[in-house]
This record gives structure tokens, sequence and C-alpha cells, in this order.
């Protein structure tokens, strides 16, 4: 029996699912042992119960599929199955990587095929990590096509003195001014730019990551910021090298970091690879 969970960010979507599986967990081929209706929910619970295949949604709030996937603990990471409305993108990505995926709405008997292939998956280790390389690959695909329209900081080649030296960020009513020192990492999430901050607070025993959303684009971002103290990690994220606290190895090469305030960011293979080259590691 394969324990399965269920990620996706809209309920009807998910009782649909649990209907469709029915089936399968009423002839004992399954066991829906848990749910989660956004991205940062779903990483928390899969690093925390044993999970033999989980059906995995990719337009989510907090991380998206890719952004859950990445996360997950490589030793311990269930057999994948997205399962998404059309996104050309995305269905594109799959194919060329040999991903399994289900489209929405999800045909019955596209879904009896998926749940076999997991179960023979989950009995077969050498199977399971051939398919750990191609989500590896998978990743690899899409973080290097972002990555080709992608700019460096800096990388339009402004002067020194053009860089920014603090970033006006909306709060409520106000507009805070932060020095670009207290800034750990810009992200993507939802779609959305935010920028996670290093705060003092005076009644608390140790400074404190906030998070605030800016109305830059990643992109515009980039052009702002000192290559010399910050760096594009990923397709998603910037960071900046004062505030990395450890690299810890992940997959395929990765490394997950471990920002001031114990914040993380996962650094895609390649992108780790020059992480290294500059912090001469």
């Amino acid at each position: 029996m394969l324990n399965a969970f269920i990620v996706d960010d809209e309920a009807p979507a998910r009782k649909r699912l649990a209907k469709l599986l029915k089936p399968h967990v009423d002839d004992g081929r399954l066991d829906i042992i848990g749910e989660a209706s956004d991205g940062i929910e779903a990483v928390e619970k899969l690093n925390e119960v044993d999970v033999d295949v989980v059906f995995l949604d990719i337009q989510m709030p907090g991380h998206d599929g890719f952004g859950v996937l990445e996360r997950l603990d490589p030793d311990n990471r269930p057999v994948v199955i997205f399962t998404t409305a059309y996104d050309e993108y995305a269905i594109r990505a799959f194919e060329e990587n040999a991903v399994d995926y289900l489209l929405k709405p999800i045909p019955k008997e596209r879904l009896a095929k998926a749940i076999e292939r997991a179960e023979r998956l989950s009995d077969a280790p050498e199977t399971r990590k051939s398919t750990n390389e191609q989500l590896a690959r998978l990743l690899d695909w899409m973080d290097a096509r972002a990555m080709e329209d992608a700019s460096e900081p800096g990388s339009d080649d402004a002067p020194g003195e053009d860089y920014i030296e603090q970033l006006s960020v909306p709060f409520r009513d106000r507009i805070l001014i932060v020095p670009v020192e207290q800034l750990i990492s810009i992200e993507i999430q939802e779609g959305i730019t935010r920028v996670f901050i290093l705060e003092e607070d005076p009644a608390a025993p140790r400074a404190r990551v906030k998070q605030h959303i800016v109305n830059y684009t990643l992109d515009e971002l980039t052009g702002m910021l000192d290559p010399k103290h910050f760096m594009r990690v990923h397709r998603s994220a910037i960071i900046q090298f004062s505030h990395i606290k450890e690299l810890v190895s992940w997959f395929s090469g990765r490394y997950k970091l471990i920002m001031s305030g114990n914040h993380e960011v996962i650094a895609s293979r390649e992108r780790s690879k020059k992480l290294k080259e500059r912090m001469r590691i």
C-alpha cells in the first residue's frame, strides 16, 4: 500500500482528486494520509511524514510545485506526480524530462496508470534513484530557461555610485527606508517580489527576519544592487553574501543556504557552482 499525499491550493480540487483516488483506497492500494493547501505547508508536512507518492499542484501560494520539490529532503523524497491545469511551459518541461504529470481535469484511466507507475517506482530503489535524477534535470531545465533572460546584480554595467544604498519598502500607511545591508534575500513567491530583512528589535533577544512586498521585479532589482555584495542564486532568488551563515549540501550539486535568522534559500545547481567560485570554496 502506498501512503499518498495531496497538495493543491484549491479545496474543491483536493476533494475531486480524493474522490478519484477512492477506488484505489478501497482496494487497498493507497492510503491518503494528508493534504496541504499551499507550498509552505506542503514542505513542512512532507518532511515530517512517511509519504510514498505526492500529487503536487504547480501554481500555489508560498512555493509553487517546483519550489516544493526543491525543498524536500532528497534522501526521503516521495514519488512525485504533478497535477496541473494546461500550462504549455510546465508541460514542455515535464515531457522533455520524462516526469509524470496529470492534466486537469484528471482522467480516471490516466490516474490509474500514474498509480501503477508509482507502485513500480516505490518497489525499486534503483529506479527511484533514476527518477530523482530526472526530477533534478527538470529543476535544472526550469532554472536554465528562467536564467536565460535573467540579469545578474549590476549586470547593466551601471557605475558603482548608481547602486542603491537603501530600498524603499511600502508598509501599511508608511514607506520604510531600509539600508541594503539589512537585505538577506529577495525572492519571487506567488509571482510577488518579497524582500527578507534582518530587523533589530530592542524587545527581542535577537534580530528577527521580516518580509515585505515591494513593487519591483527581480530583474529591476538586480540592476540596482552591487554585484560585490549580491548574487542571483536561483531563477527566483537573490542573496546578500554577508548574510550567508552555512552552505548545506542538498541534492544533485545544489546547496541550501542558511542565512541570517535561519532563513533558507535553495541555490540551483549551476548557481551553486558559481557561488562556490565567488566564495572561493
